[in-house]
């Protein structure tokens, strides 16, 4: 049974699934099938292309295998592929919000409904702060047996400056990606299945964080885990905080940027990329700092700004008209 809307009715960024289509059916469904989509499916097409291209360039099945198979030694090819599979979940996610919603892909974007682009630049100054807060800390803290605070430069080769390309071209796309499925999708999905409000709000930040850090593979050690959580969770309160992905989208860009970048200046990126264990719990101090920091700067600045973080009024009960659904127009431009 769908609760019926009400004319005043103003959705935050959680709720929109609400005024899509009726039936709750639809966002589990299109939860499954963004998940399978985006880690199955899409993984294995895109992969095929990129090894026949491979083949077709003269590389034997064995060493196109090597050379996409990022698990076991990191190349420039196979860290583009995956980059590229992963930022794929932003036409996935835009596809199932028009087919089982009958909401413009725009809506995944913010309530405003667009990409505040403005907004999402001074977030990524914003990251950038929080992220030296983070270093200060990380100085403080105990290093594990064996550890050193920095390694040694690693030597600047060709491969190098192929990864370093394929880093600064793809891995925007990449972070936008996994934002736009599990703080995007699967926030509104999770947010459309209950209607307490504070209830709402913890699955539609809760159940994407869990799901984000499990698919980050189950191999992964606690404090690995819980630091994957972590981010999701404050990522997910930004986003319904703020009414938009922007927030989250600029600090996972800066993340991967410095994990991938240290990784290529002093470690290795093949141990960056399948981060897996021997990582200490007091890493999550340092994580907390840059996480905390960041929520409070993103959010006192989106209401510095003006950010809506709700919808225009529906103007009408469900279900909703064909077309550019439910909504009558967007609010007033910030």
């Amino acid at each position: 049974m769908t609760t019926p809307l009400t004319p005043d009715f103003r959705p935050q960024y959680h709720q929109l699934h609400r005024v899509g289509r009726p039936g709750i059916w639809r966002s589990l469904v299109g939860s499954v099938l963004a998940l399978v989509l985006v880690f199955a499916l899409v993984p294995i097409v895109a992969g095929g292309v990129a090894f026949v291209l491979l083949l077709a360039t003269g590389d034997s099945t064995a060493e196109a295998g090597a050379v996409l198979d990022v698990t076991a030694e990191a190349t420039p090819a196979g860290l583009a592929l995956l980059n590229i599979v992963i930022a794929l979940a932003i036409p996935v996610t835009w596809a199932l919000t028009w087919w089982l919603h009958r909401l413009k892909p725009r809506w995944l974007s913010s309530v405003a409904p667009r990409l505040r682009w403005r907004y999402l630049f001074v977030c990524l100054a914003l990251s950038f702060v929080a992220l030296l807060a983070s270093l200060g800390v990380s100085v403080l803290l105990p290093l594990a047996p064996g550890e050193s605070p920095v390694g040694e430069v690693n030597e600047f080769t060709t491969q190098t400056r192929n990864f370093l390309l394929v880093i600064l071209l793809l891995t925007p796309l990449q972070a936008a990606g996994e934002e736009y499925l599990f703080r995007g999708y699967l926030t509104q999905a999770f947010g459309s299945l209950v209607w307490a409000r504070r209830a709402s709000q913890a699955l539609a930040v809760l159940a994407p964080a869990l799901i984000f850090a499990l698919f980050h593979g189950f191999s992964q050690d606690a404090p690995v885990f819980f630091d994957r959580f972590a981010f999701g969770v404050v990522a997910g309160i930004l986003v319904i905080r703020t009414g938009g992905l922007e927030a989250a989208i600029a600090m996972h860009v800066l993340n991967n940027f410095l994990a991938f970048g240290l990784a290529l200046a002093f470690g290795d990126l093949t141990t960056a990329l399948n981060a897996t264990g021997g990582s200490s719990w007091w890493m999550i101090l340092s994580t907390l700092t840059q996480s905390l920091v960041y929520l409070a700067l993103a959010t006192w600045v989106a209401r510095a700004m003006g950010m809506v973080n709700v919808g225009p009024a529906i103007g009408s009960t469900l279900p909703p008209p064909v077309g550019d659904p439910v909504l009558e127009g967007p609010p007033p431009r910030v």
